[in-house]
């Protein structure tokens, strides 16, 4: 181990700054609070996702407190985005001088704190770690690549996270596979995600079949060519099952940009609704007779929940979800997407069984490498 953690109180700093941290970062939290005469835990908010929607209700349902500081890093191209992360959290390293942080997923936050840390001595912990898609085209990948490479703990989801870096030569010393932290927050919330009221708030009948789309990735919304194949895919499934589509901002921008809103409009099984909270999307993701998506999270939360999951991208850093779970990767086709929402309305559907670790005790594991033994 590159670094040892100092004896007696330790002074930990906990990075969030896109919805998925949230969830990651939650029974985190929650879990070093138990040992308060070990931990002084702070949680900082980078604010790479600023609107309401998508970053305070989030807060406010996990339960977590006012971030100890928040960067308000807002929108901007990558490089910006990053930039902006560093020069302000390098600020609070410095005057704050913890003795680790813990940075989770794979988002602009993640490396941009993990740098500001390795390059003053402090160490890092990167939660989710080993996760690989294998295509370097994706900002993401590049994250998780730089991130893993620096940080001193890698704490992995899944074998495959190990297996990926011990065939990159990271020492295995340094990686503990400590299991699904996102699976942590489902459990906990389940029970009252199953008592929320969404469907009746947005007019749909909980005796019909929904499927449930989220879309948010620039390889799918920021190309007219690309978004229009998967509209053109929704306009055929809505005709046989209404589509339930809590609609990302930069989605709804593009739709806009791409003058596609009349398309959208006439879908009159496609049901657009604003961002939802946890409780609420969760409740939505249990029930839904399959899922369409191009995220990453949303492939391991419907696995747990044994729902059909069709992930239209042409890879995916969460392949325990194929192998193990309940996802199919669906290429960029119109008649592909199509075509497997078919399968599935008319029977076939993929059974999947709840890898290794989705436990709800992750954050209990993590908050033991950490403790004076």
């Amino acid at each position: 181990m590159s670094f040892k953690l100092k004896k007696g109180k330790k002074k930990v700093h906990l990075i969030v700054g896109a919805r998925p941290n949230f969830m990651k970062m939650a029974p985190l939290y929650k879990e070093f609070t138990k040992y308060d005469k070990e931990f002084d835990v702070k949680l900082i908010h980078t604010g790479q996702h600023y609107d309401e929607r998508m970053s305070k209700f989030f807060f406010d349902d996990l339960q977590m407190p006012k971030p100890d500081e928040y960067l308000e890093v807002g929108s901007g191209t990558h490089g910006q985005q990053t930039a902006k992360i560093m020069e302000r959290y390098e600020e609070v390293l410095l005057k704050d001088k913890p003795d680790l942080i813990i940075v989770a997923g794979d988002v602009n936050s993640t490396s941009a704190c993990a740098i500001d840390a390795v390059k003053l001595h402090i160490p890092v912990a990167h939660l989710e770690a080993g996760l690989r898609s294998f295509a370097r085209s994706m900002p993401e990948e590049i994250n998780r690549i730089l991130t893993d490479a620096i940080s001193d703990y890698l704490l992995t989801p899944s074998t495959d996270g190990d297996e990926n870096l011990l065939a990159e030569g990271v020492p295995k010393e340094k990686i503990f596979f400590v299991g699904n932290i996102m699976i942590d927050s489902l459990m906990q919330y389940q029970d009252r995600a199953k008592r929320s009221d969404i469907l009746n708030r947005i007019n749909i009948d909980p005796t019909q079949d929904y499927a449930l789309i989220t879309l948010h990735r620039p390889s799918n919304v920021d190309n007219k060519n690309g978004l229009l194949t998967i509209l053109n895919a929704f306009e055929e499934i809505s005709r046989s099952i209404n589509l339930i589509f809590p609609i990302h901002p930069r989605t709804t921008k593009q739709i806009q940009a791409f003058d596609l809103e009349d398309k959208v409009k006439k879908m009159k099984n496609l049901h657009l609704i604003p961002p939802v909270g946890y409780y609420d999307f969760l409740k939505l993701q249990m029930d839904a007779k399959f899922i369409l998506t191009d995220s990453g999270g949303i492939q391991e939360e419907s696995t747990y929940f044994g729902v059909p999951c069709l992930t239209l991208r042409p890879n995916t850093e969460r392949p325990i979800t194929i192998t193990e779970g309940t996802n199919i990767l669906v290429k960029l086709n119109t008649n592909d997407i199509i075509n497997e929402a078919q399968k599935i309305l008319s029977g076939n559907i993929k059974k999947g069984s709840i890898p290794k670790y989705w436990d709800g005790n992750t954050a209990k594991r993590i908050v033991e490498i950490f403790r004076v033994k």
